[in-house]
């Protein structure tokens, strides 16, 4: 059961004191495996989270005992979206039981499945702490009341490699708690004594920190409190001045309208809940259309409109049309206008250049001015502890800084599962209020225009969503008659990477067969559901980027076929609801249909996931309101087209009506599968990365003549520039001698003369300038041709596909349009280029007429 065995004559030295770090996850268990280890409550747990590290000491079997319970991290967040200051918090865990600890105990809970994405969590903060802490840490498996009558070697080996690879890591060190039984005192004793065994392994040496890494951290830590002491000053001021100013002119808002808006399960509704006091129990339904609601807060009338949330980190060019119309849409739920936007964002998640762009871009759909109404509203205020919002605006750099400066400063914290602290709602609608004041008590007049635009738009869109649904009522109809139930179906999903294949093959089977996160090779399983034997083909997703799609990628997307020998009823196209489908994404599908026959399409099937997107909408109408290359992708589909909600995977009606769906195009098929050569498929896959190979030499060629020209210009350019400077020295050089004939001339014109001399020398050192950093890109320019490497053309000859290969290339290749100038030149701008095109104007310094 547990790692290495030992000989019967080794010693293993019970040592006085130890020193235990526990880490791992939020909700695993943590606090109440330290009551455990500790035989007391000095750790609280349940309900409440850790926020951050504490410590505690005690006595355990004669031995002193120091455990240090480490704020547990999020098993929704990878490491790039943790907080920064989280990320030096948990780096400094081991500093808080000096010299260091003997122990890490990464508490794994049995009742929850360890997916791959935790162990990528795990791994991550593993290497906050160095390769080395692996040496000093034990898995410690918690509820293992759930083990019931298995062994915990079982459950590992169940749980699959994720969790087997951490156990590996961990030299195969793990033990289990059941932290209900605290009176079962052999469990600790049991681990001590493994802790001790490998304490003996490792030397009788602990985990140190490295001491400059805890100078920087803590270095860091002071900048930072320090910044964010001023910018608290700083807003205490600015507030407390916007008081002042309300109370001068003895003003109060009756009325205020707000409009709530931030990213997906940001906690905006749950903030609407928190200002109006509403206690109902949310029904954690996502917001798809812009809502109002109203309510008393005191004696002022508060009007607010919640929107349905942007993903993370995506620009409003990424999200659905039918979501920023409803965002946009808000803005006319409270006549004339809102007072005030409120921007959620999370405190207990990282905040980047990405999150800023996703932000700035949806809150500028809704026109000028919006950020002089815009007030943050950090929500999760609970995740903050005993740390300031300043602190976590300073700790997490330039992104969030510029947000909150683009909002004047204007921010404020909220605690959603406090909803009975009066005091931060009185605190924001201050906040608020003050806002509304420094904008003259006026509300912000959104453009009658978007509203207008918004109403045309959607009369289109349901006019052509209704012709579109009569058309397929008519196509299934003549069908459905000669559609016949399959006693067996074949199914294979092909899409983009992250659309939903897994989870709807996952939804179909009615099983968890297939592993959500993003997968690199074919799986088939086989599932009998409602009297039909069911066999769905899970396929690798492609990228949106084709250029990142490799040759092995789209080897092993097309074997998926090959796990069906007769064939597939249909091919399921998945395509996520929840972002836009644009031209890229049809370009990538298209490179990937293309390795198959002309024929697939009669087989395929588009395949919406994320339903839940829809809620009262109909699919038709998202179809005719996104982007054409959408439209384009169903008609080739023939109208073949179903929506899945794989939320939803008891409702089986979604299912039922699916395969029905499949049954009519096998009907429309003659009942024939689709099975194409698979010899042909991998030609294409091979002409598809030689056609491609060939597009890189030639962009290498083209790369290398245009540094030759270039090259060439700036030769010839520069000997100009030695002619005009010669012509100039010698124009100047030839009116010279006579001045000197006149001395009185001379005289006369004195000053003037000196002034052109000047201008004269002035003009001659910026052709001297211009001439050696011409001789610097000549040098350069020369080096990079001399250095580039010779690229070939694939030989293509001795294959039997030659021929058609090489008529395709050279097809290509004159299709390629190259810009030349009069003189049969490669088009070149210095402007653009390399600055040599900026010159000076010689006629205006030296006073010749143009």
């Amino acid at each position: 059961m547990f790692f290495l065995s030992l000989s019967e004559d080794t010693e293993i030295i019970t040592l006085p004191e130890l020193r235990i770090v526990i880490i791992g996850g939020r909700w695993g268990g943590k606090s109440c495996s330290g009551n455990t280890i500790l035989r007391k409550e000095r750790f609280e747990c349940g309900r409440t989270r850790t926020i951050q590290s504490e410590v505690r000491h005690g006595v355990v079997e004669g031995r002193k005992l120091t455990v240090v319970d480490a704020a547990g991290w999020s098993s929704s967040l990878s490491l790039t979206e943790i907080p920064e200051g989280d990320k030096q918090r948990f780096k400094l865990n081991p500093s808080k039981c000096p010299p260091g600890p003997n122990a890490f105990l990464l508490v794994i809970p049995i009742d929850s499945a360890f997916s791959v994405e935790q162990r990528k969590i795990v791994e991550d903060h593993m290497k906050l702490l160095g390769e080395r802490v692996w040496r000093y840490t034990m898995v410690l498996f918690t509820c293992g009341d759930f083990l019931g009558g298995k062994t915990v070697e079982q459950h590992i080996e169940s749980e699959g490699d994720s969790l087997k690879w951490v156990i590996g890591r961990c030299k195969n060190r793990y033990h289990v708690f059941n932290n209900k039984e605290k009176t079962n005192t052999s469990q600790v004793s049991l681990l001590l004594e493994k802790i001790d065994e490998m304490v003996w392994h490792n030397n009788d040496s602990y985990y140190e920190i490295d001491e400059q890494t805890f100078k920087i951290i803590r270095e860091k830590q002071q900048e930072v409190a320090e910044r964010a002491r001023k910018r608290r000053t700083g807003v205490e001021e600015q507030r407390q001045h916007m008081m002042t100013l309300i109370q001068e002119e003895k003003k109060t808002a009756s009325k205020l309208q707000m409009i709530l808006l931030g990213s997906r399960s940001v906690g905006k509704t749950s903030v609407g809940n928190t200002i109006l006091g509403f206690k109902e129990q949310e029904d954690a339904k996502r917001t798809a259309q812009s809502v109002a609601r109203r309510g008393f807060v005191g004696k002022t009338e508060i009007t607010l409109v919640d929107t349905p949330g942007w993903w993370k980190g995506f620009p409003a060019f990424d999200t659905p049309e039918a979501i920023k119309e409803e965002v946009m849409r808000s803005m006319f739920l409270c006549p004339p206008g809102p007072h005030v936007f409120l921007l959620m964002i999370d405190a207990d998640a990282s905040f980047n250049g990405k999150l800023l762009d996703a932000a700035t871009t949806h809150m500028e759909l809704l026109g000028e001015g919006v950020w002089r109404h815009t007030v943050i509203v950090f929500t999760r205020g609970d995740w903050l502890g005993t740390h300031t919002i300043e602190e976590y605006i300073e700790g997490e750099g330039e992104a969030l800084q510029r947000l909150v400066e683009q909002c004047g400063n204007r921010y404020n914290v909220l605690n959603n599962k406090d909803a009975n602290d009066g005091t931060q709602v009185t605190e924001l609608l201050e906040t608020i209020t003050g806002t509304v004041a420094g904008n003259g008590w006026k509300h912000f007049v959104p453009d009658e225009q978007i509203f207008l635009t918004i109403e045309e738009r959607r009369r289109r869109v349901e006019e052509a969503a209704t012709l579109r649904q009569s058309q397929i009522k008519a196509r299934r109809t003549s069908l459905r008659e000669s559609s016949n139930k399959l006693q067996e179906m074949k199914i294979m999903m092909l899409g983009q990477k992250r659309s939903g294949k897994s989870a709807t093959g996952n939804t179909l089977l009615r099983k968890q067969v297939f592993d959500t996160c993003p997968n690199e090779q074919c799986q088939v399983e086989v599932e009998e559901v409602s009297d039909q034997l069911v066999t769905v083909i899970d396929t690798p997703g492609w990228w949106k980027e084709t250029s990142r799609c490799t040759e092995d990628m789209d080897k092993e997307i097309v074997r998926g076929l090959s796990l069906s020998p007769p064939g597939v009823h249909a091919v399921l196209l998945v395509v996520p609801l929840d972002l836009r489908f644009r031209q890229a994404q049809l370009a990538a599908l298209e490179d990937h249909m293309n390795l198959f026959d002309e024929g697939i399409w009669k087989h395929t099937m588009v395949l919406f996931t994320y339903g839940d997107n829809l809620e009262d909408k109909s699919v038709e109408e998202h179809i005719e309101r996104e982007h054409s290359a959408l439209r384009w992708l169903v008609d080739k589909c023939e109208n073949r087209y179903y929506t899945i909600n794989n939320m939803k995977k008891a409702d089986m009606t979604q299912v039922t009506e699916l395969f029905e769906k499949v049954e009519e195009m096998v009907a429309g098929n003659s009942g024939q599968l689709f099975c194409p050569d698979m010899k042909d498929v991998h030609l294409r896959i091979d002409e598809k990365f030689k056609k491609r190979e060939l597009k890189h030499v030639l962009k290498k060629s083209l790369e290398q003549e245009y540094r030759r020209r270039e090259l060439e210009l700036m030769i010839s350019f520069k000997e100009k520039l030695l002619e005009l400077q010669a012509d100039i020295r010698e124009s100047v050089a030839s009116q010279r001698p006579r001045t000197l004939i006149d001395k009185n001339k001379i005289k006369a014109k004195g000053i003037g003369q000196k002034k052109k001399d000047e201008k004269e020398e002035k003009v001659d050192a910026k052709i001297n300038r211009e001439i050696e950093k011409l001789d610097k890109d000549i040098l350069t320019s020369t080096i990079l041709l001399r250095n580039s490497k010779e690229f070939l053309l694939p030989d293509l000859k001795g294959e039997s596909s030659a021929p058609s290969n090489f008529d395709k290339v050279l097809n290509w290749i004159s299709s390629l349009k190259i810009g030349t100038n009069t003189e049969s030149q490669l088009t070149l701008n210095f402007s653009e280029t390399s600055g040599y095109a900026s010159i000076y104007d010689f006629n205006k310094d030296m006073d010749m007429p143009k």
